[in-house]
């Protein structure tokens, strides 16, 4: 005698989703934009989790979603921050090419935008390592761009195939720097010519 097949269970389905409001795709983008901003012109000490979250018009449960803390947060902000770099000109002349990047690097140092960065990226180095790779991965592959621009003068016959590349590249960088250090304007970017004219011909004092 067979035994009668159990009767098929009903197929379980699933639950529904429920309605929210959907993920806002620029939040990120708004938060880090904000942080970066706050530590450009107070520092990572005076910047806050709920300033910043009031700027980015988002709020602070959204921030900490996305980091865990200030010290994350701050570390992408400067992340992102790091990633822009300064296009290398190439106008077939090195001295156009250095006219061009140095009136370019002049303008930003100049502002009161880049004078922050400088300066912030001067002191964050020291007190976080890993703020300081960042900006020495950012120096190195803007100095890499540099070297090629170089390069094509060596090629071209403009400069010296022993010309210090790594001597031209550090001074210019070292000036913005210590401008920004010690707070006196830097040069002007029509004075471009006189920088220029200074790192192709030396002092010359005789």
């Amino acid at each position: 005698m067979s035994v009668p097949a159990s009767p098929a269970q009903p197929e379980e389905l699933p639950a529904p989703r429920r309605k929210g409001r959907p993920r806002d795709a620029s939040a990120d983008e708004r938060i880090l934009a904000a942080a970066a901003q706050l530590i450009l012109t107070r520092g990572f000490d005076n910047m806050t989790v709920d300033e910043v979250a009031a700027r980015a018009r988002a709020g602070k449960a959204t921030v900490y979603r996305r980091w865990a803390g200030k010290e994350d947060l701050a570390f992408a902000a400067l992340e992102q921050l790091y990633s822009t770099e300064l296009p290398i000109p190439d106008t077939g002349s090195i001295r156009e090419d250095l006219r061009s990047a140095f009136a370019q690097a002049l303008e930003f140092a100049g502002s009161d935008t880049g004078r922050a960065y400088l300066r912030m990226t001067m002191s964050e180095s020291l007190r976080d390592r890993r703020v300081g790779s960042l900006y020495t991965a950012a120096f190195e592959g803007q100095e890499a761009a540099a070297r090629v621009m170089f390069e094509r003068g060596i090629a071209r016959g403009e400069l010296r195939p022993d010309f210090r590349m790594d001597l031209a590249i550090n001074w210019f960088a070292g000036v913005l720097v210590l401008y920004a250090v010690i707070e006196r304007p830097v040069p002007q970017p029509d004075e471009a010519e006189d920088l220029i004219d200074f790192l192709l011909e030396g002092i010359a004092a005789r």
